[in-house]
């Protein structure tokens, strides 16, 4: 009894005592808490799919019909992700006001916590891509030449050389890229909306996504230099071709016509 009794008083035994009962509460932390969480993210997310249906059957399922299935005034929305919804719905392009070639951007109508309920339900009828974090889309840090490259690569065939935009067939159009915000610059490559092909992950990684939208922002803040002389709206060769022809030449024409003019008086004199 004396021994037993001894080691109940030695030194360390209030420490031993300490680190079970940290032991012990870290244990029923970790068998109890995590379930709890994952339990108020579901219920969560289940609230956020009901509120979305709701606003995709007043808004959307007249042409996309009532379960995201597609019909002959809408394309199906099964597998095209909560990405290509917060671009369409956040850019205003969705809901469109009326048919044509091309759904212009126009002014949203949604708040961003509607847009991701909808996002929500669609994201629940199959996988697509996935709305994507600030980290994703932040340019800060990113590689402007590298971008500026892969950006008339890939891009500028529709969108000129600093993103002004041009024309497209049959009505249609590549938008000007002044002024949209990084986020749905990244969605847009991710997703391909309408006329545009689809550049995921797999064909162009992240870090290249933010090297083009650093690229972007840097030639539409104004600030990039112009060292071939004026940009001329940035529209590319036929901007330059025709300033060269209207102006140009016909400062050529009426050069030549005025020393035609000038020679033939001086001849008469």
């Amino acid at each position: 009894m004396k021994k037993l009794s001894a080691r109940r008083r030695h030194p360390l035994a209030a420490v031993v005592v300490l680190l079970l009962a940290l032991a012990a509460t870290g244990g029923l932390y970790a068998a109890f808490a995590p379930a709890d969480k994952a339990q108020a993210d579901e219920t969560a997310q289940s609230l956020a799919i009901e509120e979305g249906k709701k606003l995709y059957t007043v808004g959307c399922a007249s042409c996309h019909g009532t379960g995201g299935q597609g019909t002959s005034d809408g394309p199906s929305l099964i597998g095209v992700g909560s990405a290509a919804v917060d671009f369409q719905v956040g850019t205003g392009r969705m809901p469109a006001q009326q048919p044509g070639a091309q759904v212009p951007k126009k002014k949203n109508i949604y708040s961003q916590a509607e847009i991701d309920q909808l996002a929500a339900y669609i994201s629940s009828l199959g996988p697509g891509p996935v709305t994507p974090t600030e980290k994703q889309y932040n340019p800060e840090g990113a590689d402007i030449a590298r971008g500026g490259d892969l950006f008339r690569t890939n891009c500028a065939q529709c969108h000129n050389f600093t993103g002004e935009g041009g024309a497209l067939t049959h009505g249609k159009y590549a938008p000007n890229l002044e002024g949209v915000s990084p986020k749905h610059i990244y969605e847009a490559m991710q997703t391909g909306p309408q006329n545009m092909p689809s550049f995921p992950d797999t064909t162009m990684p992240e870090q290249e996504k933010r090297d083009i939208i650093a690229y972007i922002q840097t030639v539409n803040s104004g600030e990039a230099e112009t060292p071939g002389g004026l940009s001329l709206g940035g529209l590319g060769p036929v901007s330059e071709g025709l300033f060269a022809w209207v102006f140009g030449l016909g400062a050529l024409i009426a050069t030549a016509i005025w020393v035609a003019a000038h020679t033939a008086k001086a001849k008469k004199s």
